[in-house]
């Protein structure tokens, strides 16, 4: 029963994900904001918003470690898993904004959360706060500067014309299907992590983790086959920089975060600060700016060695 509870919940964050992109682009429409501040903020927090609902509902109901390791693990999955199965399918080239803003920024970001873990095992308000408002920093700076190179292929232009009864019913739609699905799956994943024997914090960097970011897994690899350039580098670095900031930020100002599984500081975010490191070796050496083939496969075999050690280590 609780597998049917986590596939529901899984299925749910999806619909819901999708249908609050769509209301919110089309709300953006309706204010006339432009097309790239939308691609830049709006979608970029909607499609944030399963990650933010199932960290929020594991902090309120007594399982921070979830929480936690929903975006460590996200972060993870997004760099070895995601980026590596789409630099399989095709070759991925890099944009020069990726090391001079992006990677730096995502660095930043990774450390800060490292330090503010560390100190006193306590992720609070305040700290939640100081993330958020980086977040909002970071983003005042990419639409001040312009970007030419973000994308925002998932803009869809035709969501200019949606009427106000649609939007309104796609926000309902959206809003219940990622309150449930959140639940559902925290509530399944905790059930499961019982019964096999292991930690919340195993759950919820390997089976939440890897769930959430199943969908963009899947349009990665559709655009990687249709050779489209529908994900790049930047698009993911800038996924790492909401969980952080927007998902663990806004959680812990709603309830403050305790660290109550060591693991999560001793191993899996390393990991997570070495996924982050080794990306700047791997789009320069052999060949520059380009994740090739053997480099996805290499992401993609030593996110298989973290998931190996995660379950042996129980």
């Amino acid at each position: 029963m609780s597998i049917l509870w986590v596939i529901l919940g899984f299925t749910l964050l999806v619909i819901g994900g999708e249908f609050l992109v769509r209301s919110s682009v089309a709300l953006s429409f309706k204010f006339s904001i432009s097309k790239m501040v939308i691609g830049m903020t709006v979608v970029s927090f909607a499609t944030s918003a399963p990650e933010l609902l199932v960290s929020v509902q594991a902090a309120l109901s007594g399982s921070p470690a979830i929480a936690i390791n929903n975006v460590v693990g996200s972060n993870i999955a997004n760099i070895g898993l995601v980026l590596g199965v789409t630099a399989m399918v095709g070759t991925i080239a890099v944009d020069k904004s990726f090391y001079k803003l992006n990677w730096p920024v995502m660095m930043v970001f990774s450390i800060v959360l490292y330090y503010f873990l560390k100190n006193d095992n306590v992720l609070t308000a305040k700290e939640g706060g100081i993330l958020f408002v980086g977040l909002i920093i970071f983003l005042y700076t990419l639409i001040k500067k312009g970007r030419k190179d973000i994308s925002v292929e998932d803009v869809d232009d035709a969501l200019a014309v949606v009427s106000n009864f649609k939007i309104i019913l796609w926000l309902v739609i959206g809003a219940t299907a990622l309150y449930f699905g959140s639940e559902w799956l925290v509530e399944g994943s905790k059930d499961i992590a019982r019964s096999l024997g292991v930690s919340e914090a195993v759950i919820g960097v390997s089976l939440i983790a890897i769930g959430t970011s199943v969908p963009e897994l899947a349009a990665s690899v559709i655009a990687a086959a249709k050779q489209e350039k529908a994900i790049s580098l930047g698009n993911l670095i800038g996924s790492n920089i909401f969980n952080i900031a927007s998902v663990l930020g806004l959680t812990a100002i709603i309830k403050p975060i305790t660290v109550t599984e060591p693991q999560i500081l001793s191993h899996d975010i390393f990991w997570m600060l070495g996924f982050s490191f080794i990306l700047i070796p791997i789009i320069f050496l052999p060949k520059k700016l380009q994740i090739s083939r053997a480099k996805g496969f290499f992401l993609v075999f030593a996110y298989g060695a973290f998931m190996f050690l995660i379950f042996t280590r129980g």
